[in-house]
């Protein structure tokens, strides 16, 4: 970089830090300190091999072992593999695993031993048929069959019982120090002290029993968890869970755990639950084991593998840098963000490929503007050049084609490109061939693209290369009566800002409101950086003689459902979410290229009447586009939620949720709002901004692979406004 592209630098710095600074004056700002973040690895079973996992557990020395149908296991590669680390263990029928102060003890036919304490724990035993074990201090033993039980203090047998129903679950309370029997006729107390044995909870369709720290002992049954409280000798069902069929319970790091028919789940401070379920975060959702691992991790068995779930201390700056390098390492394509990467073999990135997109102007303006906003708050010399590659992909969808001014979707080399007679057309490069049929919303996000680089790139050549285009696209629209005109001469499908169009709609129409917006803002644009009249002429004339004010400034309220026309009734059938990000986006340079002060306040009244509609979807980027205006509410706390609770793994699994029943459903609307709270981001399927987030199912099949930009660009904008900070040590 020269010294003048330096000079440039530090003075459009400047003038962003007085203009930022001055928004953000009174907004709230998060201090990016660190929060755990959850992310599985998944060490699956071969197939091939009839193999069935009982149990897991991991020790001091970090060491997780599962307990098959054929011995020891533990994860190595992708899979699990029979651990040899004692040799003499291949040849012993182990029948139960247990980890008690961080050392494993094993349960045989035969006898109880630990390899801890030099070896010295070995006892014999003559339980016939012996499948479960807890430990206590001492150590002492509890060991049991379908009904029998065997208590061992000071490695002697001290006490046997019985009881009718099969036995299905041994625990240790270490607050009450008795050990828990869970049977398929209720939950009995043995008690080491004075050796005695009581049922204390009837009950037909128990599964499992852990204590809480609250001095509870939780059941789990076949229909919910149930809360025995030994103090009063009470019990109460709890049923609004994620899935009531429970498998098994543990409490980690003063959580309680439970494992279902239908994956995991953790219950939350706040009396919410952290749902665990698809290939997202487990082998299979079918859990029958869930026990500490190192350090923070938890360890899920399920049917089919194991799933460690990591929970590592880490920023949201952190995040955005596991993100960027996502992005760079699957999802660049000829300088594009690629939005899809699809693969082969589902879920094995390695088999797959980026291609092109309708959109691929729209998604690589939305990455390109993160690599803005990092530029801007970091002066990251690689931020600068992934958004410099972004803009001369875009850049060539304006000349691959022979018309000035107009947009191409994407382009492809020719052997590649999928040939659609209406869409695709050979570039004069004999290489290559480009996509018209362009949208709205690949203008929307040029126009945010290339505003974003006149505003924050020092370099003047490329600066002004962004406003020539922003020049170029506005006046093709002007020369041709408000439409974006293809190479047949016909204005394309939804590229059409003409009063005939946009005022052929009946009011409440959402594209009516929309395609109003987005040519003011056009117009708006070409002004700003040229002082030329004639865009704000045209804007007001568009205002004065077709109401194209009084369109943007409809509530959002009046957007409903119509059935004046078939095209009426076609774009008036549900909500539209990628109206949304057109919105958004585009009020980037609707709201501070405002023609007048008196204009701005308006726009700052229907940008705020919109993010009021959006605010349940809790999505960080409109949050983040409405504090823009300076707002000093804008749901920060929420948006970092979003932030946070985003997955860090970008796959579309197949997910469901509209079994579960711990969230309240409701009935269709013209929203599409299938829950009345929005659930966390890692436990829905991948969407990107311009979809429904409401949406809780979906057969993805684990085919595509998305990209980052869909946290990068709300995070580096949070970066860039200045209310989210620099991480904090």
């Amino acid at each position: 970089m020269n010294n003048c592209h330096i000079f440039v630098r530090s003075t459009l710095l400047l003038l962003s830090v007085i203009l930022i600074s001055h928004l953000t004056a009174q907004q709230e700002v998060y201090k990016d300190t660190p929060f755990l973040q959850d992310q599985s690895e998944i060490y699956r079973l071969e197939s091939k091999y009839n193999i069935n996992p009982i149990t897991v557990s991991a020790d001091r020395n970090n060491r997780i072992q599962v307990l098959s149908t054929v011995g020891i296991l533990q994860p190595s590669g992708n899979g699990l593999v029979p651990d040899r680390h004692y040799a003499f263990m291949e040849d012993l029928s182990i029948m139960d695993l247990v980890n008690f102060e961080d050392h494993f003890y094993y349960l045989t036919d035969k006898a109880i031993f630990s390899n801890a304490w030099a070896g010295r724990i070995y006892v014999d035993h003559t339980l016939a048929d012996a499948q479960f074990m807890a430990v206590s201090t001492g150590p002492c033993f509890l060991i049991a069959s379908d009904h029998e039980l065997t208590y061992f203090e000071e490695m002697e047998e001290s006490w046997s019982g019985e009881v009718s129903g099969e036995i299905l679950d041994l625990d240790f309370d270490t607050a009450s120090q008795k050990f828990l029997v869970t049977s398929s006729d209720g939950l009995y107390l043995m008690s080491p002290e004075n050796q005695s044995f009581e049922q204390v909870v009837a009950g037909s369709n128990f599964t499992c029993t852990t204590p809480s720290m609250e001095g509870l002992v939780l059941i789990g049954t076949r229909d919910g968890i149930l809360q025995y409280d030994p103090s009063t000798n009470t019990s109460s069902l709890q049923q609004q869970l994620p899935w009531t069929e429970i498998t098994c319970l543990t409490e980690i790091n003063g959580k309680i755990w439970a494992g279902t028919t239908r994956g995991a789940f953790s219950m939350d401070e706040d009396g919410g639950f952290s749902y665990y379920a698809s290939q997202r975060w487990l082998a299979d959702d079918h859990v029958i084991d869930i026990q500490p691992g190192p350090g923070n991790d938890v360890l899920i068995l399920t049917q089919s593998g194991l799933s460690i779930i990591r929970f590592d201390l880490i920023t949201l700056y952190d995040k955005a840098l596991h993100f960027e390098d996502q992005v760079r390492k699957t999802h660049i394509r000829h300088g594009f963000n690629s939005a899809e990467f699809e693969m082969r073999i589902p879920g094995d990135l390695t088999t797959g490929s980026v291609v092109d997109s309708d959109n691929d102007g729209l998604w690589t303006s939305m990455y390109l503007a993160s690599q803005l906003f990092r530029y801007h708050v970091t002066g990251s010399e690689e931020a600068y050049a992934n958004a410099i590659e972004s803009f001369e992909a875009m850049e060539r969808l304006n000349d691959i084609n022979p018309i000035k001014g107009f947009l191409s979707r994407s382009y492809e080399r020719r052997s590649y490109a999928k040939h659609d007679k209406d869409a695709w057309h050979k570039a004069e490069n004999p290489q290559w061939d480009w996509k018209g049929t362009t949208s709205s919303d690949e203008a929307i996000g040029h126009y945010f693209a290339f505003c974003l680089i006149a505003e924050i790139i020092p370099d003047e050549d490329i600066r002004q290369r962004a406003i020539q285009l922003i020049v170029d696209i506005t006046d093709h629209i002007l020369d041709h009566d408000l439409y974006l005109v293809d190479i047949d001469g016909q204005p394309t499908r939804w590229a059409r800002w003409n009063p005939d169009y946009v005022n052929g709609f009946p009011k409440g129409v959402g594209d009516r409101k929309l395609n109003s917006s987005n040519i003011t803002g056009f117009l708006q644009a070409a002004y700003h950086f040229t002082g030329d009249e004639k865009y704000k002429e045209a804007a007001y004339h568009l205002f004065e003689e077709y109401g194209y004010l009084e369109n943007l400034m409809m509530p959002m309220e009046e957007v409903g459902t119509r059935e004046d026309d078939q095209l009426s009734a076609m774009l008036s059938e549900s909500w539209n979410h990628s109206d949304d990000e057109m919105y958004f986006l585009s009020y980037w340079y609707l709201y501070p290229y405002a023609f007048t002060p008196e204009l701005k306040e308006k726009y700052r009244e229907t940008i705020k009447n919109h993010w009021n509609i959006e605010r349940p979807e809790k999505d960080g980027l409109w949050n983040f586009c409405y504090a823009m205006t300076g707002a000093e509410k804008f749901d920060l706390k929420e948006s970092v939620w979003y932030l946070q609770q985003f997955p860090m793994d970008m796959i579309d699994y197949s997910i469901k949720n509209s079994h579960r029943k711990d969230i309240k459903l409701l009935p269709p609307n013209f929203r599409n709002q299938t829950t009345e709270v929005v659930l966390p981001p890692d436990e829905k399927p991948i969407y990107k901004h311009n979809t429904n987030t409401f949406i809780i199912d979906r057969n993805g099949g684990a085919r595509r692979e998305s990209s980052g930009d869909i946290f990068l660009l709300p995070y580096w904008m949070g970066r860039y406004l200045g209310v989210i900070s620099a991480p904090q040590e």
